[in-house]
């Protein structure tokens, strides 16, 4: 494939609110400077290669709708080069600062884990020449440990020992791909780290067999000098039923397990909160609140379907939720907003592609210019502080010292004839001042 795959679509510009133009950003304006920093630097946007250039269109009901010119041919090498043309063409259309992808999105699966890392390091090769030229670099890489019919049970949990080190030799080669590429960050995406019945799972082995996998992979990190950080993507429900990485709760427990909470932080996707009960802003706050908040992958998923539809985002107050907290977690430091979407599987056009990131990037933006109204203007945050202002009396604060005890609490009760009132929270006051934001 030697035509460019967009050639009637240049790349994208800032035209304002008021323009109706599909192919235009209009909230989207990355030198406007939010909160001291410029747009672009608070939003770090990536594409994902999994769902933009790999996914054929496909459903449990129907197959290839996209029929895309690289997904077809018998050189499965060539169709992976003109592959990544195709992914920098629209790179460069949409201006983005990122990717990020699966080693086997990028390159096809050999015969033998050699052939594989060898054609994921060809296809490597070239996004280094393209990175030469482009302003997108790479924000994260992993490796796909869950296609395959060998990874059934699982990858570092699996009860076969010799799929334990078949995955630790494919992450190793993507640990050191990403690490050439000046990726940011690496992340370990379960998939299916977790069991199906307990009749055939050694639970305690498992979990422990995942520590050690998190550890080796922190370990080679540091051996090769990776300077970014080790993620990992929460999972549940899909498609084990019961995952060792359910949520940002139960990693951070298995981190501590590992000893690796101070190593180790997450990535966190919009669809994968909702599909283990949460709101996106609920695991955004816990895993700033747990000290391991690094990344997002932004989708939404479908309120009528309990399954992972990797939408783009259109909801802004939902996503203003989503960047309000992770302004108050400090921002981004190696991490980004990654499209961890798909274009619907009858939205066949090339053009339809490009649509779907803009106006995605649009209402995150918007989004961010609302969370910054909330952050500059104080009334939230000083709703919460007055809830908790009683914490900050030196007797108060003196009960979650180290030194105080039941005995000495309870005689403070009984001295000062205590007799707290419930007070209001005030939420639908808060929920109202959230919507003035969005007026």
């Amino acid at each position: 494939m030697t035509a460019r795959f967009f050639p009637s679509i240049s790349k994208l510009t800032y035209t304002g609110p008021e323009s109706r133009d599909p192919l235009a950003f209009h909230w989207y304006d990355k030198d406007r400077v939010v909160l001291g920093k410029r747009m672009e630097d608070h939003l770090r946007f990536a594409v994902a290669y999994w769902h933009s250039f790999t996914w054929p269109g496909g459903d449990p009901f129907g197959g290839e709708t996209f029929l895309r010119p690289w997904m077809h041919g018998t050189d499965e090498l060539a169709l992976a080069r003109a592959k990544a043309d195709v992914a920098f063409e629209l790179f460069d259309i949409l201006d983005v600062p990122f990717f990020a992808f699966h080693d086997r999105d990028i390159a096809p699966e050999g015969k033998t884990l050699a052939e594989s890392n060898a054609n994921v390091r060809a296809i490597a090769d070239i996004f280094a020449k393209k990175m030469e030229t482009s302003k997108t670099k790479l924000l994260w890489g992993t490796a796909n440990l869950f296609s395959n019919r060998r990874f059934m049970s699982g990858a570092a949990t699996n009860p076969d020992p010799d799929v334990f080190a078949y995955s630790a030799a494919q992450v190793k080669n993507v640990l050191e791909v990403t690490h050439e590429l000046g990726g940011e960050n690496y992340v370990l995406w379960g998939g299916r780290e977790g069991y199906e019945t307990l009749l055939n799972t050694d639970l305690k082995r498992e979990l422990d067999q995942m520590a050690r996998f998190l550890n080796l992979v922190v370990e080679h990190k540091h051996k090769i000098g990776f300077k970014g950080t080790i993620l990992i993507e929460p999972k549940p429900q899909e498609p084990t039923k019961h995952q060792y990485d359910f949520d940002v709760g139960t990693v951070y427990g298995l981190l501590c397990r590992a000893g690796l909470e101070k190593e180790v932080k997450v990535n966190i996707e919009a669809n994968h909160a909702t599909l283990a009960g949460h709101s996106f802003e609920h695991e955004i706050a816990m895993a700033a609140a747990l000290g391991i908040f690094g990344s997002i992958d932004m989708n939404k998923g479908d309120a009528q379907s309990g399954w992972d539809t990797d939408q783009f985002p259109t909801n802004v107050e939902d996503t203003a939720l989503a960047m309000y907290e992770i302004l108050r977690a400090g921002g981004y430091t190696t991490g980004g907003t990654n499209f961890d979407a798909k274009v619907r599987r009858q939205s066949i056009e090339p053009e339809d592609l490009v649509i779907a990131h803009a106006a995605a990037m649009d209402v995150c933006a918007r989004a961010l210019l609302i969370a910054a109204d909330m952050i500059e203007d104080g009334a939230l945050q000083k709703a919460v502080d007055e809830r908790y202002a009683g914490w900050e009396v030196p007797a108060n604060k003196a009960m979650l010292a180290a030194d105080s005890s039941l005995e000495a609490i309870a005689a403070r009760v009984a001295a000062e004839g205590l007799d707290p009132q419930p007070r209001s929270g005030r939420q639908e006051r808060l929920e109202a001042l959230v919507g003035s934001y969005l007026r």
